[in-house]
């Protein structure tokens, strides 16, 4: 399962990198790509249970273990049905950690992304300056993932929430580039 896990983000990141678009547009909801990072999305949550045994997360927690960067680039991948968020070194999965995605009517997009954009502090320009710790874009719109309020359910207005320690690890160790798969 791991090995068609990396087939497929390394697949996406392929077609991300290949693309002659401006970086603004480095993302792909067609419905193939929404496909692949549902795909990954299951196989991310075997991949849990493989490297952190049967340890329930509650709303706000991740777990985390050392992967040498030798193992590969870095994937994130996002699962809204479970509302979990993995990130993967290579093929190994080196971290897992809850998330509130976007509440009804305002969902969060679906498909294959990369971080366009960075800033360790943002604040919304839509949404009354709310803080965006350790933002990092993935459309020209705003989205983003980003430490927030995690209740362990849908919440926000699009983005992907993400516990506070984990979204500053997680900061530290992406760069623009890196591919975000989100799946249902």
């Amino acid at each position: 399962m791991k090995k068609l896990a990396f087939a497929l983000a390394a697949s996406a990141a392929c077609a991300l990198s290949l693309s002659s678009a401006p970086a603004t547009a480095a993302s792909m909801e067609t419905v193939e790509a929404k496909m692949t990072a549902n795909t990954a999305a299951t196989l991310a949550y075997n991949d849990m249970f493989e490297a952190f045994g049967d340890q329930e997360l509650k709303p706000g927690g991740f777990l985390w273990r050392d992967v040498p960067a030798s193992a590969g680039p870095e994937r994130v991948v996002i699962a809204l049905n479970d509302q979990l968020a993995y990130l993967y070194r290579g093929d190994t999965l080196m971290a897992v950690a809850t998330i509130s995605s976007g509440e009804p009517g305002r969902d969060t997009p679906t498909g294959i992304f990369s971080v366009l954009g960075k800033k360790p502090m943002h604040r919304s320009k839509k949404y009354d300056n709310a803080p965006m710790p350790f933002a990092q874009f993935i459309d020209e719109y705003g989205i983003a993932l980003h430490a927030g309020f995690n209740p362990g359910h849908p919440a926000s207005h699009g983005c992907v929430r993400l516990p506070s320690a984990f979204a500053k690890k997680l900061y530290s160790v992406t760069e623009i580039g890196t591919p975000i798969l989100i799946g249902a």
